[in-house]
């Protein structure tokens, strides 16, 4: 299998998984990206996270591409959550709990598909990877996002894509050196490209976001693990709020 044709079973498994799954969550168009291994942005991760960031190749050694993909949650998600004051909404807590389970599904059917054509490959799950002491991430799904041209930061600390940043990121690595076109980097945030927009600010529930101070971190956790006592029915893994993903003009597309 060539490259290019690797890249393109890779985008097609991924909208296959994305529109044929059973679930509850409905979803948009996912949005796929490539980066190289070899992209020496991924030098700077530790200290743009302030956190020890694994390096593909401690994920495969051979690695040569990173795949990172974003899986919009749709409208009505989004619309519930932003009419909670308070606790989050049961049908962004569903879409959370369930996604984090269809990203592991795409992951690892890639994973075993792959391998049928000689491609090695790894992944990191959704939020294991997650460090409860320091809440940061040893492998930043969003942050490979932003490396892959797909997203740009965001006042709140999200993700925008062209598709919002209402939604979940997965990525995976693999050791085929892929035809790699990054899409222009660009300012999707309102409140960066001109200052008019500070609604995740506003929405939040515990004043996590702040124009000159960092973003509180334990603020968000603490709020995330109130939630989580809400929906126990759905696992222990829905440490959630997303009022920031909802309440402004990003939440389902970006700026132009």
């Amino acid at each position: 299998m060539k490259p290019l044709e690797v890249a393109d079973f890779i985008r097609e498994t991924i909208i296959h998984e994305v529109t044929n799954n059973d679930l509850i969550t409905d979803y948009g168009d996912p949005i796929i990206g490539f980066v190289s291994a070899n992209d020496l942005a991924f030098s700077n991760l530790s200290k743009l996270t302030e956190f020890k960031h694994l390096m593909p190749e401690d994920l495969l050694p051979g690695t040569l591409s990173i795949v990172c993909f974003f899986l919009p949650f749709a409208p009505g998600i989004v619309y519930a959550n932003g009419k909670k004051k308070d606790l989050v909404a049961r049908e962004w807590a569903v879409a959370y709990h369930e996604t984090n389970a269809l990203i592991g599904q795409i992951t690892s059917g890639l994973i075993e598909k792959l391998s049928h054509f000689g491609i090695q490959a790894a992944a990191e799950p959704a939020t294991e990877n997650f460090d409860e002491t320091a809440l940061r991430s040893h492998w930043s799904h969003k942050s490979i996002a932003v490396l892959s041209g797909i997203g740009s930061f965001g006042l709140h600390q999200l993700v925008i894509t062209d598709a919002g940043c209402a939604g979940r990121f997965g990525s995976m690595v693999i050791d085929v050196e892929l035809p790699i076109e990054k899409p222009k980097q660009r300012e999707r945030c309102e409140y960066f490209e001109t200052g008019a927009c500070m609604d995740c600010m506003l929405g939040c529930p515990v004043n996590a976001i702040d124009e000159e101070e960092p973003f509180n971190r334990q603020a968000c956790w603490e709020l995330c693990l109130r939630n989580a006592e809400y929906f126990l029915d759905l696992g222990d893994d829905i440490r959630v709020c997303g009022k920031c993903a909802v309440v402004g003009p990003c939440a389902l597309e970006s700026a132009t």
